[in-house]
């Protein structure tokens, strides 16, 4: 049997609600209002389910937020965006299924310390910081690249030039990040599985990066994850003393891990 239509009360809340969600993200309503070029007056009565846009109003939000009419009839978390490859139906159920939902046991929310062999310099490890938050049905991660690594590399070291971001995506046995500088500058490939440590908090697995094949270059090595938790206050220090190590100034456990006398095959 068909679901009932929703009756126009029904559909202003709908709209109403979305729209709400689409507006998280920005600071100001009076701001978003301006840059929809809806009254402001007006644009208050759509959030509150008061009242509903015109067909060419419509459209111009649907266009602002990248989403489609099914904003008027299902909530806004289980639309996907038509500009976003990942929800885009020819991939929901391959990549996409694998976005959605990632359990926190298998991988919380909260800040990591992360651990792995240079790949410019084979005998110094570098460790740093990233953070993993939740959004809607997505999981996502950022972090910044160390000023020493940049300086080795001689790029700049600007925050923005060391910032990267990616998208964390459930497997069968652990989790896979995607991440990449701005303007996909480089990319990376990310591969953890939980292990048996006091704490259960130890995450072993590797990391690729996207660069052409060189003699003596390497594009793959261990890596290793360390949940601090979700305060701020208990990734600072490791935050601080994000840098090169060499091999004896690497933490017990992370020294474990990596196996650093061991090839990785």
């Amino acid at each position: 049997m068909p679901n009932s239509p929703l009756s126009p009360a029904e559909l202003r809340a709908m709209f109403g609600a979305n729209l709400r969600k689409l507006a998280e993200p920005y600071q100001s309503i009076s701001e978003l209002s301006r840059a929809l070029g809806i009254n402001r007056t007006q644009f208050n009565r759509y959030l509150s389910g008061e009242s509903f846009p015109r067909p060419d109003v419509l459209a111009r939000v649907c266009a602002f937020f990248k989403v489609d009419a099914r904003v008027l009839l299902e909530p806004v978390d289980k639309i996907a965006r038509y500009d976003d490859p990942i929800a885009n139906p020819f991939l929901q159920d391959y990549v996409g299924v694998g976005s959605n939902d990632v359990p926190t046991d298998i991988f919380p929310s909260g800040f990591f310390r992360f651990s792995r062999r240079s790949f410019l310099r084979k005998d110094v490890f570098i460790l740093g910081v990233v953070h993993i938050r939740r959004d809607g049905r997505n999981t996502f991660i950022r972090g910044f690249e160390s000023i020493n690594s940049m300086r080795v590399q001689s790029l700049p070291t600007d925050k923005d030039s060391r910032e990267f971001r990616g998208i964390v995506i459930r497997q069968d046995d652990g989790v896979a990040i995607i991440a990449s500088r701005l303007n996909a500058m480089t990319c990376s490939y990310n591969y953890l599985n939980k292990v048996a440590s006091f704490q259960n908090n130890f995450w072993l697995g590797y990391v690729t990066r996207t660069i052409p094949e060189r003699a003596n270059d390497m594009r793959i090595t261990r890596l290793v994850y360390e949940y601090l938790g979700p305060d701020p206050k208990d990734a600072l220090p490791a935050a601080r003393a994000a840098r090169f190590y060499t091999v004896d100034e690497l933490p017990p456990f992370h020294h474990r891990l990596l196996m650093p006398d061991a090839p990785f095959f």
